[in-house]
């Protein structure tokens, strides 16, 4: 059944508006009668039957909810540092599939791209959106929030205070990311901060380590893409505490 990000919810209907609505009656050409799937991001889903199709929304009446364990029971976030747009277009989507709880687009000092005011807002809704499509696509019942652009003294702000930070990275010659999961625990949110295509400078990891007490840690011995060690490493993660694997 065709999924969709619930509008509005009610005692036994929910509603679908907007884009929702446009992709149901234009896209897809459902119809009353026909059987949907709605979510709301509270970890719950609706299998619903389409009772009336209006100009701007669409009703659904609700048949049963269940609640799916499908998110993953660590909260993982991303903290990716700003790169070339399909490469972050393909992180958010990805993270999402396999579990991510959110994506944090970070300014760091190796940034091929700059965005800032408007071009930066616009870029966030098209993310967020990049993040609802793969959310429908994997079965997921809590989309990933992405956050707005942030520079690095803006970082604490973002995640609760309990949040462990860890920083691959490529000149950490001693300390594995296997090794420093065993001292974290499931229980707190685990915040990955990933470089852009050129790298961290040494003075951003220095300023992360004292200032959010994160763990530089290695990947492994060959130089990975921006993209592949978003994914790299939070399929580590996600799969030591038991979500993946």
């Amino acid at each position: 059944m065709n999924r969709f990000k619930v509008t509005e919810l009610g005692r036994d209907v929910f509603w679908l508006r907007d884009a929702e609505r446009e992709h149901l009656v234009r896209v897809l050409r459902l119809s009353p009668g026909d059987l949907v799937v709605g979510y709301d991001n509270t970890g719950r889903e609706y299998t619903g039957v389409i009772v009336n199709i209006e100009d701007k929304s669409v009703t659904c009446r609700i048949l049963s909810t269940d609640q799916p364990d499908v998110e993953a029971h660590t909260s993982v976030y991303i903290v990716a540092g700003l790169s070339k747009g399909e490469k972050m277009e393909w992180v958010i989507q990805k993270g999402t599939e396999l579990g991510m709880s959110g994506l944090i687009p970070l300014r760091a000092k190796r940034s091929i791209v700059h965005i800032e005011g408007k071009k930066a807002q616009d870029r966030v809704a098209r993310w967020q959106k990049i993040a609802s499509e793969a959310s429908k696509q994997s079965h997921r019942v809590q989309e990933p929030e992405v956050f707005e652009v942030c520079d690095w003294k803006e970082l604490k702000e973002q995640l609760p205070e309990d949040t462990q930070w860890i920083i691959p990275y490529e000149e950490e010659k001693t300390q594995r990311l296997a090794s420093v999961l065993k001292t974290m625990s499931s229980e707190h949110p685990i915040a990955i901060i990933i470089g852009p295509e050129g790298g961290f400078e040494e003075s951003e990891v220095a300023w992360v380590q004292e200032n959010l007490s994160a763990q530089s840690v290695s990947l492994g011995p060959r130089i990975l893409r921006t993209e592949t060690a978003a994914m790299a490493a939070i399929t580590l993660v996600l799969g030591h505490f038991g979500d993946l694997g």
